[in-house]
């Protein structure tokens, strides 16, 4: 009998185009996939005849744990998650689980992250050292959010900004530019992609003292220059250092 295994697989934006060769193969090798409903919609309609499983927001460890127990079932399954499994997804909470579930082993298939996925649209604000970090206070204190934005800024690192807002958090991108702009200049470049990837991609550029007034909603990600990016030809490009 084969042994017991779990696949976690970053599946990118969701659209097939924008998935690792890997992710596919994975998927097409599955006979269940597990995931938020948001996401197993995202796949289309390619893997409709695999066994389908979900749960709410929120019931993370829900979803984990019914992953393991169709694996432990003799099942060949692929636990989804948006972007990459291991930014934000859910691969850690996959290995604080394996205890659980001995003998059932944990393949994890990377994908594109919306870091990377969103700053190839606004061009390269990305391209030199950089750090993402999550305005969602659900699991992390905002206080200590607060303290990574500052060592971010004092460090002059670009930053790409996750779960930027939703519904209860209406005002957390402002409330974190109005930290940045303790260290940072109003004018420093900036940008933001909503819907990466997806259906209605929208792509802007502005500075930070004119991210502060901009609405956005949770499918954003929001890219903070550092104190070399610039805005050129409607693109937001950090430079690396390179004498012309």
């Amino acid at each position: 009998m084969k042994r017991p295994c779990v696949y976690v697989v970053g599946i990118g934006p969701g659209e097939e185009a924008m998935m690792t060769g890997q992710a596919v193969r994975t998927l097409e090798e599955s006979d269940v996939i597990v995931g938020y409903p948001v996401y197993l919609d995202l796949l289309g309609e390619r893997f409709r005849e695999k066994e389908r499983l979900s749960t709410p927001m929120r019931q993370e460890v829900e979803r984990c744990r019914m992953a393991y127990e169709k694996a432990m079932e003799g099942k060949t399954v692929s636990l989804i998650c948006s972007g990459d499994a291991g930014v934000y997804g859910l691969a850690s909470l996959m290995y604080e689980l394996s205890p659980e579930y001995p003998g059932c082993e944990l393949v994890i298939v990377p994908g594109i992250t919306a870091a990377n996925s969103g700053a190839a649209l606004l061009g390269a604000p990305l391209n030199h050292d950089y750090c993402v970090i999550s305005l969602s206070d659900l699991l992390t204190p905002w206080e200590q959010i607060r303290r990574r934005l500052l060592a971010a800024v004092d460090g002059d690192f670009a930053i790409a900004l996750y779960n930027p807002s939703s519904r209860k958090r209406a005002d957390y991108l402002q409330k974190a530019c109005d930290i940045l702009l303790e260290r940072a200049e109003g004018e420093r470049a900036c940008g933001y992609v909503e819907n990466i990837g997806r259906e209605g991609t929208r792509v802007t550029v502005c500075t930070l003292k004119e991210l502060r007034e901009r609405q956005v909603n949770m499918f954003t990600t929001v890219f903070i220059g550092n104190s070399q990016s610039v805005l050129q030809d409607g693109k937001l490009v950090t430079k690396r250092g390179y004498r012309l």
